[in-house]
C-alpha cells in the first residue's frame, strides 16, 4: 500500500514538472521577442529601392488604390514575407499609403519622386521621405552638419543613443549612407563624410524652442549655469558672438560668457578665463582661423574635463587630436546658415550637457 502511495507522489512531481517545463516552454518565445530587441523600426530598403512598389503600381495601375496582392503582382514578386517587408519600407518613406486594412494607394510625395513636374521634385521628395522614416530622420537630426564618427564609434551612437538593434548596424548604415545619397544629404569631405544640413530658414523659425524639447529632454539647467564662448575677437568671426552664439546660447537656457572687457571687470584676464571657463557648466569654441588664443583657452578647458561644442566653417582648420569630438560644420554661402547654426549649436549645447563623453577630450584620448 505504501508503494503504491509512493508511486503515486513520485508520478504526480513528474507530471507537475512536465507541466511546468511545457509552460516554460511556452512562454519562452515571448519573452525572447521582448528580450530580443531585434525589431527594426527603420525602413528595411534605402529610399531608392523603397520607390520599386510604387513605381510599378503608378506603371500599371496609374498609382490608383490596390489591395497588397494586387500590388505584389504589379511589382512582379511574390506575395510573402520580404514582399511586406518591402511594403512596409514604402509606407515608412511615405510613399504608400493606406486606405483601409490590405489596400494601398501611391502618395502624392512619391508621384513627385517618381513623375516630377519640376527641377529639383525628385531631391526635394526624397529628402522629405528621409525626414520622415523613423530612426533615419532621428539619426540625420542628429549629425547634420557634422561628419559622421568613424567606424565603431558612430555604430556605437547607433545602438547607445538610437536604439538600434545591435545585429542590425550594418544594415542600418548601409540604408542610411544609401539614402541620404540618393537625397544629396551627404558628401564625402576628404576622407569624411559630412551630413548636410538643409534645414530652411522658414522651418527654423517654426520650430521655436524645439532644442529644449527634443536635445534637451532629461537636461537639468540652473538658472545661474553659463556657457563660455572661446573664439577669435576680430571681424568678422568676432560678431558671430552677437548675432550667432549668444542667441543660440540662451535657446538652450544657459547664460553667455566670453573672455573681454565688455564681460570681465579689471583683474588678471587671464585668472578671469581660468574662472570663467571653471565655473561654465560647458563650452563653445569658434576653431576658424586656428586663433591661438582660442587653443589655449580651449587646452584650459580640456584639463578641467568640460565639455565643449566645437564649430569650424572648415576641416582644416580642426587639429587631428579633435577630429573624434562631434564638431558642427557652417558654410557661410549658404542664405540660411545664422539660422541652421543658432539651431544646431543649442542643440549641441545640451547633448554636451546629457552626453559629456562626446564633447570631453580626456576620455577621447582614454578610449584610443
Amino acid at each position: 500500500m505504501g508503494d503504491k502511495r509512493k508511486t503515486g507522489k513520485t508520478r504526480a512531481v513528474r507530471k507537475s514538472a512536465k507541466s511546468s517545463k511545457t509552460s516554460a516552454s511556452k512562454k519562452s518565445p515571448a519573452k525572447k521577442k521582448a528580450n530580443g530587441g531585434n525589431l527594426a523600426k527603420y525602413p528595411r530598403h534605402s529610399v531608392e529601392k523603397a520607390l520599386r512598389v510604387p513605381r510599378a503600381i503608378i506603371d500599371q495601375n496609374a498609382g490608383r488604390e490596390c489591395s497588397d496582392r494586387e500590388a505584389a503582382a504589379f511589382a512582379a514578386v511574390g506575395f510573402g514575407g520580404p514582399f511586406a517587408v518591402e511594403l512596409s519600407s514604402a509606407i515608412k518613406y511615405g510613399f504608400l499609403e493606406r486606405p483601409k486594412p490590405g489596400h494601398v494607394r501611391v502618395t502624392d510625395r512619391a508621384r513627385q519622386a517618381l513623375r516630377p513636374q519640376n527641377p529639383g521634385d525628385e531631391i526635394e521628395a526624397l529628402r522629405q521621405a528621409v525626414m520622415d522614416a523613423p530612426d533615419i530622420s532621428s539619426v540625420y537630426k542628429h549629425y547634420r552638419g557634422e561628419n559622421l564618427p568613424d567606424g565603431t564609434f558612430f555604430s556605437n551612437a547607433l545602438t547607445d543613443k538610437f536604439g538600434i538593434p545591435a545585429d542590425k548596424i550594418s544594415e542600418f548604415s548601409d540604408i542610411f549612407i544609401n539614402s541620404l545619397t540618393s537625397a544629396k544629404l551627404i558628401e564625402q569631405r576628404g576622407d569624411k563624410l559630412r551630413i548636410l544640413d538643409i534645414t530652411a530658414e522658414p522651418a527654423a523659425a517654426n520650430r521655436g524652442q524645439e532644442p529644449r524639447r527634443t536635445a534637451g529632454q532629461n537636461v537639468k539647467i540652473e538658472a545661474t549655469d553659463t556657457c563660455f564662448v572661446v573664439m577669435p575677437f576680430a571681424h568678422p568671426i568676432g560678431g558671430y558672438f552677437q548675432h550667432i552664439y549668444e542667441p543660440a546660447i540662451k535657446k538652450a537656457g544657459l547664460r553667455p560668457i566670453r573672455a573681454d572687457t565688455d564681460i570681465f571687470g579689471t583683474g588678471k584676464i587671464i585668472d578671469q578665463i581660468w574662472s570663467g571657463i571653471n565655473s561654465a557648466k560647458v563650452l563653445v569654441a569658434e576653431l576658424t582661423t586656428r586663433n591661438p588664443n582660442v587653443f589655449y583657452e580651449l587646452g584650459l578647458a580640456h584639463a578641467l574635463d568640460k565639455p565643449v561644442v566645437l564649430i569650424s566653417s572648415n576641416g582644416e582648420d580642426v587639429p587631428f587630436d579633435l577630429k573624434h569630438i562631434r564638431v558642427i560644420y557652417y558654410d557661410v554661402n549658404d542664405p540660411f546658415w545664422g539660422t541652421k547654426l543658432i539651431d544646431k549649436v543649442a542643440e549641441n549645447i545640451l547633448s554636451a550637457i546629457r552626453n559629456p563623453e562626446e564633447a570631453i577630450f580626456r576620455r577621447v584620448l582614454d578610449e584610443s
